[in-house]
């Protein structure tokens, strides 16, 4: 069969990767992809945007059985429902299940309606009601984007300065542009992050493995939120107790909730926990896999992809489907220097091929193109050094090791990925 992957970072190429490995899949594409990706697939830069007509008239020219939707604009934008209109295959969740993503608004008040644990918040649509609220609740608070803002749009405010310059930038500087419409305003939750993944076929739910990804930009979890410096799995903080609250309390309310609500919701349903003391709340919901997290969890699925995939759009998937290994998998996350702000892009990226030959690792390109015969920087996220190892100690060294292999100018990497789990061993 042959397969198209929508995107072009880390995610992307893990999930390419993924398929490029199953004996059902005779052809890969990719849109538009990346230098890494088009090592496994042929690359094509065709508009994701709009109503996706020139994107679909190639799909049916080249008759791509199925499409794997990995960023989050598109889905928001309705790719899946442009698909299906035209009888397409394609796997993620159709436009008005992604306002789950799409809108932390939607989001805040669905959870509300459905009981789900959730951070106290309120919803402005102008700044100075926003500036009012924040002075009565007082800080640490949170500050979000209601739009998209590819993972850089919730702000955690320590103090009532930075929580009235979180507003000025999203609501008036509009650093974010329509998606600063709106702000959500929610309590500060204490406690341990972690991301819940699932796939979900509009009734069943089945949890990939557990991962924690790193945000901030330095070392201990300081400094501005990216889109992630890094992640691991398994995460020793999503024990057996904390699964099943989530599985019970979370996944299953809202895959009823978003059913009832005339949203079936089939893809991947991705949780950003907070674990505090009185027990998991969500942070977020997405509407695909995480990046960096993909990266370190489709290396640990030991099952083919495509047989998940199919059973999921068929309505049939179940947790016999889902082989993982046990080795732990740390993915380290090297950025442009300058990232998440400003940062130059074209420098030649060097040492692939050594980092490559380490036992364990493979690299997954995010931010990086060819250009003149060698692969340069093209992004704020460049690579994905991931690596599997017995414990995630060792997988940490690993990845370590690699990253020390490669080189480009103004590379930066968070020395700490995985620390969390480091302490407890």
């Amino acid at each position: 069969m042959k397969c198209l992957v929508i995107g072009g970072g880390g995610r992307e190429h893990a999930i390419a990767w993924k398929l490029a490995q199953s004996p059902a899949v005779s052809k890969l594409y990719a849109v538009p992809g990346n230098a890494g990706i088009a090592q496994l697939a042929e690359c094509r830069s065709l508009p994701l945007e709009g109503d996706f007509s020139e994107l679909l008239n190639w799909v049916e020219a080249e008759g791509i059985d199925l499409t794997v939707v990995g960023p989050e604009a598109p889905l928001v934008a309705g790719i899946v429902d442009a698909f299906q209109k035209r009888g397409r295959a394609i796997f993620g969740p159709h436009a008005q299940a992604a306002q789950l993503e799409g809108s932390k608004q939607f989001a805040k008040e669905f959870m509300a309606r459905h009981r789900i644990p959730t951070a106290r918040f309120q919803v402005f649509d102008r700044p100075e009601p926003a500036r009012e609220y924040v002075r009565r609740q007082g800080a640490p608070i949170v500050v979000k984007a209601s739009g998209l803002a590819a993972g850089k749009g919730a702000i955690v405010c320590k103090t009532l300065q930075e929580a009235e310059e979180a507003i000025e930038r999203i609501m008036v500087a509009r650093e974010f542009g329509d998606a600063g419409d709106r702000v959500v305003v929610e309590d500060f939750l204490q406690g341990e992050e972690a991301s819940f993944t699932v796939f979900c076929d509009g009734e069943r739910a089945v949890p990939l493995a557990s991962s924690q990804d790193h945000k901030p930009i330095y070392e201990g979890d300081r400094g501005p939120n990216t889109g992630g410096m890094g992640a691991y799995s398994p995460a020793p903080v999503v024990d057996e107790v904390v699964h099943r609250f989530v599985m019970e309390r979370i996944v299953t309310p809202a895959l009823r909730g978003m059913a009832q609500e005339g949203r079936p919701y089939t893809g991947v349903l991705y949780v950003g926990l907070m674990i505090t003391a009185e027990g998991p709340q969500v942070l977020e919901f997405n509407c695909r896999l995480g990046d960096p997290e993909a990266q370190a969890i489709l290396p640990r699925l030991d099952s083919d992809l495509v047989p998940i995939l199919q059973a999921a759009l068929e309505g049939r998937l179940e947790e016999s489907l889902f082989r993982w290994r046990p080795e732990a998998a740390v993915c380290v996350v090297m950025a442009s220097g300058g990232y998440p702000g400003k940062y130059r892009t074209g420098f030649p990226i060097r040492g692939l091929e050594e980092a490559e030959a380490i036992e364990g690792v493979v690299l997954f390109h995010a931010g990086t193109k060819r250009e003149d015969g060698q692969i340069v920087t093209a992004g704020g996220r460049v690579l994905g050094v991931t690596a599997l190892g017995p414990t995630v100690r060792e997988a940490a060294e690993r990845a370590y090791r690699a990253c020390s292999k490669i080189t480009f100018q103004d590379a930066y990497y968070r020395r700490d990925i995985a620390y969390r789990a480091l302490q407890r061993s």
